[in-house]
């Protein structure tokens, strides 16, 4: 089900997503400084497993996982649309909560944030290409990229400048702009929900089934693969949440606003949803475990 054209040029697509996405953007602007894309090199080994498992282990798991459930085509590539997006910022209060590595979870945050103009259109193009047989209206083409590049990266970098001149004003604002992105996050994900109901009642539970499994599995494998390779677990546990909880409001207004389908949109919006449990519970796991170590 393609949107009509009346639906995709309405104030909502053309102006209240791309802009929820850039107060949301902004706000992490004002939490990054250049030292956080540099703190790569004091942690390389934990920050490069971290950023291979998302960009290449965690497609792969959600392209499993679509196939096995047999996800109609336009959700199986809204899903890795949802795989390719990088980490949103509620993976550092969840590894604050669990005692992991902040200031990695901000740096692999800063870092999948520059990659992802890159790895969402090769991940989405790969995905229009199998599902949707390569239809050429369907994608991110060059033209688009410059729009993800608009709405991502620009609203970063605008943020981080404020937060490098003027870090007093950055302080006072970083609270009040994370209450606002929670409250952006929660009407934008109704707002997909509700726009695509019926798609949403006829498959509500495939894709809740899915979104649950692929949080799950994120998590699993962002904590034990690093952790098996010797990484610290303060760090294995700032991993397993920034791979496992993902920024679904990029993933929706890129589906909506960029390629123009709703139906994309439904995956992430549902999984911005159900993602908060999974990650409950295995902060309540983590801090069992190191209430039993101590």
């Amino acid at each position: 089900m393609t949107l009509a054209a009346s639906q995709i040029d309405s104030p909502v697509v053309t102006i209240f997503l791309p802009l929820a996405l850039a107060v949301i953007m902004f706000g992490l602007g004002l939490t990054l400084t250049i030292a956080d894309f540099k703190r790569v090199a004091k942690v390389p080994k934990a920050a490069i497993i971290a950023l291979a498992v998302q960009i290449l282990v965690l497609p792969a798991i959600c392209f499993g996982l679509v196939l096995l459930f047999a996800l109609p085509n336009e959700l199986a590539v809204g899903m890795m649309l949802l795989a390719a997006a990088p980490g949103g910022t509620t993976a550092n209060l969840f590894s604050h909560l669990a005692g992991g590595d902040v200031a990695l979870n901000i740096t692999l945050t800063a870092i999948n944030s520059v990659l992802a103009v890159v790895t969402l259109a090769l991940i989405v193009g790969l995905s229009v290409a199998y599902f949707l047989d390569g239809d050429e209206n369907i994608g991110l083409q060059p033209q688009k990229m410059l729009q993800v590049f608009a709405i991502v990266l620009v609203p970063v970098a605008i943020g981080m400048f404020v937060h490098a001149r003027y870090s007093a004003f950055a302080a006072r604002m970083e609270r009040p702009v994370k209450i606002a992105s929670v409250a952006i996050l929660v009407i934008v994900v109704v707002l997909a929900l509700i726009g695509n109901f019926e798609a949403l009642s006829e498959h509500v539970l495939t894709i809740g089934a899915v979104a649950l499994l692929l949080c799950s599995l994120s998590l699993a494998i962002g904590y034990w693969i690093p952790k098996l390779a010797g990484v610290q677990r303060r760090q294995a546990i700032a991993s397993g949440f920034e791979i496992g909880i993902h920024n679904s409001t990029l993933a929706i207004t890129i589906a909506i606003s960029v390629i123009g389908n709703e139906e994309m949109a439904i995956p992430p919006a549902i999984y911005g949803v159900l993602m908060y449990l999974p990650a409950a519970v295995m902060l309540r796991l983590l801090r069992r475990h190191e209430s039993v170590e101590a």
